[in-house]
């Protein structure tokens, strides 16, 4: 099988819980992020951040990174052949004024969205300021979490674009100028470092912990049930599975077997296949089955420079 995307779609337990505090609701009161129907949700823009947070930490540990990095979210370079945000995460450098200033992210998600409503309690934190002279000074603030959610998360990837950029090429025709004449693919990485990238992608997906740091507290995204879809078109139907009834999930399983895309199941709470497992299979299936590559092939590879210099150098 060509794999063509990669869509992860998992459910994660999380408790007393504040993975995505929103702005102050009413003066002191800092209130967490909810939809209108009472079920807490988390950014996409927070989903990323533990996204390659967890890719850098995976990253730094394997010894075949090579020169790849994962550059901090405020500085994302153009470098794809070695910044794995950028590849991965796409970049927008409305200063390069042309095309290449902008970059697709072939990697997509969603905000996390708890499966039920969410039950929201409030703390009462206070703060004790003591001045020189032994005075108290003290401050009250109360802060939402929500008790308990089951909360619905998606990634997916796109493998025609990862370590590969569109190159859009414009003349004249018919005495029209500026025409869009051709679209080429230029590729900046060989096949073993994307198929390297598309594990890192698929690793992250459950070592997702950096939650933490905003919260303050040891808030978890690792799942407790996964589907890992291997498919040959770019679908992300799929996404659908946990929040859909018996029937829908028998009919998008059936879909996925009709056109003989590949997926695992696991479930820690039930079932005989655990999250683990479906993993360890997943990662097995993709170790033994070529990425789609609309260039053909490594017989040229360039890095993002070379691939789109700058106007400067081209005139």
């Amino acid at each position: 099988m060509v794999i063509k995307g990669i869509l992860v779609t998992l459910l994660a337990p999380m408790t007393n819980h504040i993975a995505n505090g929103g702005e102050k609701l009413l003066g002191n009161a800092s209130s967490i992020k909810r939809r209108p129907d009472e079920r807490v949700y988390i950014s996409g823009q927070m989903q990323r951040h533990a996204f390659f947070s967890a890719v850098e930490r995976l990253n730094i540990e394997d010894s075949n990174r090579g020169e790849t990095y994962v550059s901090n979210g405020d500085g994302i370079s153009n470098a794809i052949e070695s910044d794995l945000r950028a590849d991965l995460g796409g970049f927008m450098h409305p200063s390069a004024g042309n095309y290449s200033g902008r970059r697709i992210s072939p990697m997509s998600v969603t905000p996390a969205v708890a499966l039920e409503n969410s039950a929201i309690g409030r703390d009462l934190l206070v703060r004790l300021k003591m001045d020189s002279e032994g005075d108290r000074d003290q401050a009250l603030a109360t802060r939402e979490f929500s008790q308990s959610d089951m909360m619905l998360m998606n990634f997916h990837l796109d493998l025609s674009s990862l370590s590969i950029s569109k190159k859009f090429e414009y003349g004249e025709k018919s005495g029209n100028k500026g025409v869009h004449l051709e679209t080429k693919f230029v590729k900046h990485a060989n096949e073993p470092e994307r198929q390297r990238r598309a594990k890192l992608y698929l690793e992250a997906s459950r070592s997702l912990t950096d939650y933490a740091q905003q919260a303050r507290n040891a808030t978890t995204g690792e799942p407790q049930a996964v589907l890992i879809v291997f498919d040959s078109k770019l679908s992300r139907k799929a996404s659908r599975y946990f929040e859909a009834g018996e029937k829908e999930r028998s009919n998008i399983l059936a879909e996925l077997d009709e056109r003989e895309a590949t997926y695992f199941l696991g479930n820690d709470a039930e079932g005989d296949v655990s999250v683990a497992a479906a993993y360890k299979n997943a990662l097995t299936f993709l170790a033994e089955n070529p990425l789609y590559d609309p260039c053909g092939g490594d017989s040229e590879i360039k890095t993002f420079d070379a691939a789109f210099p700058p106007k400067s150098q081209t005139t």
